[in-house]
């Protein structure tokens, strides 16, 4: 900006105070952001205007022509660079003006003349009008039209209207007699100029004046300050005079006839002309032009001498003191938009009438929302003597540029974002943006904006360590992207030391680490910075959690397993199943009994043999401050005993205590399952909450049945149990005691009469009762025991009689067995026998039915052999003794062994050969001719006793 180069910055210190700081600060925030941008003109320009000075200015959509006090005509490009100079007069330059082709320039000058001259031929043309010539207008259409028009005037007062005739070239006044012709201006067949009176408007077309416009009442002499004139579009006219501007609008009238003629009315009526827009400007019109629907003034700041603002003579000021000249965009209301200052070289000097403004031709339709469409910008042309100053619109780069350099950040990265500008310039406004907060100590909104303004870019890792650096990092890591891009694993590192060296961010420390994928970093340096805080003041749950997500990711669960444990992680059994770690349960029995009691017990019952018993005992009774340890070791013992009832025998006793606390209903059942708990300490137990049945099964076990009787009976009061108990115990006396126990108790007499049958006699409890003790229902309980009694006494007649019947039946087919003859065999009839068996379904059988034949094998596998020398039988050849108990023994094996057991005790006698007795099965049930055919001498089994017969 033009403001650098005059140094309204101010000095470029870095240390200031603060409340300097921040009156500047309110100061950028006051300050307008200016419409136009500007640079001097380059090329020859400077090289011209050394040896020469400017005094007018053309522009036309192709070139450019700079009139100069030396009477030479420049013809620049829009760099200007010189493409043509015509020294066209003799004195300076007052007036240019291109026709709308841009191909011929027309020039008037203080010598009088007006000079015409093709860009792109040698056509020339001059005119003498002997007096000083202030104003030329060229026809827009000079090229195309033979006329070729032109208008011009100076001091002598006449406008010229010159027209090509047949003849040759011709003038005709249009107007004269008001004063000196200070401008003109021609659009379409509209004519404007302004003299001494004011302005004119006059219509070529249909040979009318339109109307006039008063020159301003106060306005300085037109010698001093000259009026302006400038058409915004073909129905707007701009006059800028002194210190007043006024905006004409000239619309034809629309009453017309049939076939386009105008009905009969006078010529005036043809065009309707309004002031639209008029105001006074607290400063003097140097020059004018339109900015889409505003204005552009090159105003000069007249000089105050003695509270008034006055213009000094003609010549220039020799004091030095004018001010510099500015540029203001203004509303058709006066409201302005912008205003610049121009550090025109030798502003100091110059006065309002050494200055002058053109603006190249553009359509007004281009203009839309403050922005003109590309290519479609105006340019304006700011001319002093010594200097040529370029102003155009500010673009949408020079809008950012312009937010940036005025710390207007956010303002600049919402135009970036809408899609304006380069690709570098975005790049630099996000950065300097970020910079900027970063300056403000925003560092969380900072951190909250880079997602978005480095999107995908590679700019990430600076802006990470850049936060490390400023130990701001932590509000960065939540939005530092795992892929597009994807960072250095340094870079994560960092961000995660950052976040676990900050006891404010460990949760957002654990949202992290369970966030981003495993493979983007190293769990070994954020191991090591977490490790060392897990017994200072900052460890928290979160940052010990944080260490167990780091453990897994490494691959050390068994630690990992630990921390779940202490933070009570309601997966923890999944994980403990997951990755085999039954090892490490046994120092954690409490925090896993928090966490789920139901699968601890049964973790730790499957795993007895690595959690023992004892173990889950002691950590429990030792966790008794942080949990209900009584609970959990019943719940525990109990499912313990289920599975296996001695498994925990040792810890019995505490467990009598926890059913009686917890469950009493199994009491009882552990009671009579149980060997291993204390009876004392269990009937105490019982005693103190008041469980009776338990006591009477202590006292049972214990051997007191008389106490535990007398708990049923005068506590429960149940008879019924009462006698049931009695009978398992088996004891006289004890039905003694409690017969003595229940005379006194009417009811519980009733009750034992009808349980006494099969136990005790009736007649000796009625016996016993008292007289006079009233029995409820008596005689039907007496009924009812003669009735059982009886019944009792049918059944077991039956059942003797059965039994009686049984042992004679059984006795008789016993003598039948007895009577069976042996068949003995060697190996050749077995195998002769097995052969002929196959074919004895078809074979008569050769023995009589009676027979039956059957082959005994003895106990000691011996089949058909000798049980003492295990040789085969032969009985063709050698006698056999056969016993019932199925021992066969040859004679001479068995003499021999009976002779060696006699020789032991007294003189053997050999038994006779004619007793040995034959026994063959021939039909007969009555034996008693062999048994009377029996010697005295018995031979008897040597392996058993049993008698040969």
């Amino acid at each position: 900006m033009w403001a650098k180069e005059n140094g309204i910055e101010g000095d470029d210190e870095r240390e200031e105070e603060s409340e300097e700081d921040n009156s500047d600060e309110d100061e950028a925030e006051e300050e307008e952001e200016p419409r136009l941008k500007y640079q001097r003109m380059g090329g020859s320009v400077p090289t011209l205007l050394q040896s020469d000075a400017a005094s007018c200015i053309a522009v036309s959509e192709r070139m450019i022509a700079l009139g100069t006090h030396s009477g030479s005509v420049h013809i620049l490009d829009f760099l200007g660079n010189q493409v043509k100079e015509f020294i066209a007069h003799t004195a300076a330059v007052n007036d240019l003006c291109f026709d709308i082709e841009g191909e011929y320039i027309g020039s008037c000058s203080d010598d009088g003349s007006v000079v015409i001259n093709s860009l792109f031929t040698e056509e020339r043309l001059k005119f003498e009008y002997h007096r000083p010539m202030k104003a030329i207008a060229l026809d827009p259409d000079y090229v195309r039209k033979a006329s070729r028009r032109f208008v011009t005037g100076g001091l002598a007062g006449h406008l010229y209207y010159n027209v090509k005739k047949w003849m040759g070239y011709r003038d005709q006044v249009l107007h004269s007699g008001e004063g000196p012709i200070h401008s003109v201006k021609w659009r379409n067949s509209l004519i404007a100029w302004a003299n001494d009176a004011g302005v004119k408007v006059y219509d070529a077309a249909n040979d009318q004046r339109l109307t006039f416009i008063e020159r301003p009442r106060g306005s300085p002499r037109p010698e001093l300050l000259l009026p302006h004139l400038v058409w915004q579009d073909d129905n707007l006219l701009v006059i800028g005079w002194g210190t007043s501007i006024k905006i004409v609008s000239i619309k034809n009238n629309q009453n017309r006839g049939a076939n386009d003629t105008y009905k009969n009315l006078q010529m005036s009526s043809l065009n309707k002309v309004d002031i639209v827009a008029s105001f006074q400007t607290s400063y003097f019109i140097s020059g004018i032009a339109p900015f889409g629907d505003s204005l552009v003034i090159l105003a000069y700041i007249p000089v105050e001498e003695d509270g008034e603002k006055e213009f000094s003579s003609a010549t220039p000021s020799r004091q030095g003191n004018a001010q510099r000249p500015e540029v203001r965009v203004v509303t058709r209301n006066n409201d302005e938009l912008s205003t610049d200052a121009l550090p025109i070289h030798g502003f100091e000097h110059y006065k309002a009438k050494d200055y002058s403004l053109a603006h190249s031709p553009f359509s007004g339709s281009s203009y839309s929302g403050g922005q003109w469409a590309a290519g479609n910008e105006p340019l304006y042309y700011i001319v002093s003597p010594k200097d040529v100053v370029i102003a155009k619109p500010r673009d949408t780069e020079d809008h950012i540029s312009w937010l940036l350099q005025h710390g207007c950040h956010e303002k600049a990265l919402a135009a970036v974002e809408a899609g304006q500008g380069r690709s570098e310039l975005h790049e630099e406004v996000k950065l300097k943006y970020l910079d900027s907060l970063i300056v403000e100590h925003k560092y969380a909104e900072a951190a909250a904006r880079c997602p978005k303004l480095l999107r995908g870019s590679a700019a990430w890792e600076r802006w990470v360590f850049h936060f490390a650096h400023l130990r701001q990092l932590p509000v960065l890591v939540p939005y530092i992207p795992t892929e597009n891009p994807r960072l250095r694993d340094t870079a994560y590192e960092v961000a995660l030391v950052a976040l676990a060296t900050n006891p404010s961010f460990h949760k957002d420390l654990l949202s992290i680490i369970k966030t981003w994928p495993h493979n983007i970093y190293s769990a070994s340096p954020v191991i090591s910075a977490i490790e060392p805080q897990l017994n200072t003041s900052s460890s928290t749950d979160a940052l010990r959690e944080a260490l167990a997500e780091t453990y897994v990711i490494d691959g050390q669960y068994e630690k990992a397993f630990s921390l779940y444990a202490d933070l009570m992680k309601p997966d923890l059994f999944d994980f403990i199943e997951k990755h085999n770690l039954h090892d490490g349960i046994r120092e954690k029995v409490t925090q896993l009994m928090m966490i789920d009691c139901k699968r601890a017990i049964s973790l730790f019952i499957h795993h007895k043999d690595i959690v023992s018993p004892s173990d889950v005992v002691s950590q429990l009774v030792a966790a008794k401050t942080k949990c209900d340890y009584r609970q959990f070791l019943h719940l525990y013992l109990h499912s313990l005993f289920v599975s296996n009832p001695h498994a925990g025998r040792d810890f019995h006793d505490m467990q009598v205590e926890l059913y009686a606390d917890y469950d009493p209903k199994m009491m009882l059942p552990f009671l009579r399952s149980s060997q291993h708990y204390t009876l004392e300490k269990a009937h105490e137990i019982c005693v103190k909450r008041g469980l009776l049945k338990e006591q009477v099964f202590i006292l049972g076990r214990m051997g007191n049945a008389k106490q535990a009787l007398t708990v049923i009976i005068n506590k429960l009061g149940d008879i019924e149990e009462a006698i049931e108990f009695v009978s398992n115990q088996h004891d006289d006396e004890l039905w003694e005691e409690l017969i003595k126990q229940c005379m006194n108790k009417p009811e519980m007499v009733g009750i034992l009469l009808e349980h006494t049958v099969g136990n005790l006699d009736p007649l000796y409890i009625v016996n016993r009762v008292p007289n006079g003790l009233e029995i409820p229902r008596l005689r039907d309980r007496l009924v009812k025991i003669i009735t059982d009694y009886r019944t009792e006494t049918s059944l077991r007649h039956g059942c003797n009689d059965i039994l009686k019947a049984d042992c004679v039946n059984l006795l008789i087919k016993c003598y039948k067995e007895a009577r069976r003859a042996i068949y003995l065999g060697n190996e050749e009839d077995e195998s002769h026998n097995k052969s002929s068996n196959k074919n004895s379904a078809s074979q008569p059988a050769k023995r009589s039915a009676s027979v039956r034949t059957t082959e005994v094998k003895s106990k000691s596998r011996c089949g058909a052999r000798c049980c003492i020398c295990f040789d085969p039988f032969s009985i063709q050849d050698v006698a056999i003794y056969a016993f019932f108990c199925c021992h066969a023994y040859h004679e001479t094996c068995l003499s021999d062994s009976i002779i060696s057991i006699s020789r032991q005790t007294k003189p053997a006698t050999p038994p006779p050969r004619d007793n040995l007795q034959y026994y063959s099965d021939n039909g007969d049930d009555n034996d008693d001719d062999d048994d009377d055919s029996v010697d005295d001498a018995r031979i008897r089994c040597i392996l058993c006793t049993t008698a040969a017969g």
